[in-house]
């Protein structure tokens, strides 16, 4: 018999759509350390666009499921729930929604879920939106473009957004990554030991979460004695996040998902490495971990219809500037159905 799990999702239909205008399903799919909460304050501005100053004439339906092992999706009872298994059940989702076709956006591990979604699944996916781009193996066309972007962006198709963001490259990059990579080094070898701990102290979960939320939010912050949370969000907002993991017991289960994709048997290799065809937009957020230039990205993704730098805004791009994503979504879905039609 097909184990099962119970899979925990929101729902949320427009309240007031004209007559003879349809709602455009869009699955949102959150990370670590967040949750379906990081959606609360953009799902208003996709579902009553008109009311909010936004473009009345792409008004979403809106599905923000919880990954299993998160928050109140029930954990995987045996090994093997990586993004490709997440995707599937997701697909399913959809399908008993009965929504054959949908628009998808992601970030974080949510990004490499929908990416997953959009390879097994092309002519489902009308749409692929992202705030965090997953890259395969960088190869000789990204250490040339490293060589000379510096100083030659042109000739290797970098922009002046692109160096701005790139380098200094070691400072940016390498020395940024082994700064903040400390976490994943631990959860991709021994999720349940820390976990166990974490399950055991509020104060000590809440201080795990939280660091992420002040230094993946603008790495400046790491010097502010507050860490700057408040500066982008509230303190409810950010302690209900906490609480979604400490109410379900979830953080251990949500950081074996990190060693289901990177463990040495996981298949993350082959999904970064395979094209993704299907419509693509990329919301490039200055203040996110790393940077993946437009010509970076083009390697694997395809078919990129819309790829926007973003003023302001960090790693966790729904919670921090929910009105910045929500125009960028509906700019690119407006490219793709005008680009269908």
């Amino acid at each position: 018999m097909t184990p099962r799990l119970n899979v925990h999702f929101i729902h949320v239909k427009p309240p007031n759509l004209p007559a003879g205008q349809k709602a455009i399903p869009l699955l949102m799919v959150h990370g670590w350390p967040g949750s379906f909460y990081e959606f609360y304050g953009i799902i208003p501005l996709l579902t009553e666009p008109g009311k909010h100053g936004l473009d009345p004439n792409f008004t979403f339906e809106v599905i923000c499921p919880s990954i299993p092992g998160y928050g109140f999706s029930e954990a995987p009872h045996k090994k093997g729930l990586d993004a490709i298994a997440a995707g599937r059940i997701f697909y399913k989702l959809m399908l008993r929604l009965g929504f054959s076709e949908f628009y998808l956006h992601g970030g974080d591990w949510g990004s490499l879920i929908t990416t997953t979604m959009s390879q097994m699944k092309p002519e489902s996916v009308k749409g692929l939106h992202l705030n965090v781009v997953f890259l395969g193996k960088g190869g000789f066309k990204v250490l040339i473009s490293l060589i000379l972007g510096r100083y030659l962006p042109w000739l290797v198709g970098m922009t002046r957004e692109d160096v701005k963001l790139i380098y200094p490259y070691f400072e940016k990059n390498v020395y940024a990554v082994l700064r903040e990579s400390g976490y994943l080094h631990i959860q991709a070898t021994k999720p349940d030991t820390v976990g166990s701990s974490l399950n055991d102290s509020p104060a000590g979960l809440a201080a795990y979460i939280l660091e992420k939320f002040s230094t993946w939010t603008n790495p400046d912050y790491r010097a502010l004695e507050d860490g700057g949370l408040d500066r982008k969000y509230s303190l409810d907002d950010l302690l209900t996040n906490v609480m979604i993991y400490w109410v379900s017991g979830s953080i251990t289960s949500s950081m074996r998902f990190c060693k289901e994709n990177l463990s040495h048997e996981s298949r993350f290799g082959l999904v970064a490495r395979t094209p993704v065809y299907v419509p693509t937009g990329i919301a490039a957020f200055p203040h996110e971990l790393m940077h993946n230039p437009k010509i970076w990205v083009k390697e694997r993704h395809k078919n990129i219809v819309n790829y926007n730098y973003m003023p302001r805004g960090g790693h966790f791009a729904a919670f921090e500037e929910p009105e910045l994503l929500a125009r960028d979504i509906q700019n690119f879905v407006s490219k793709v159905e005008k680009n269908a039609k």
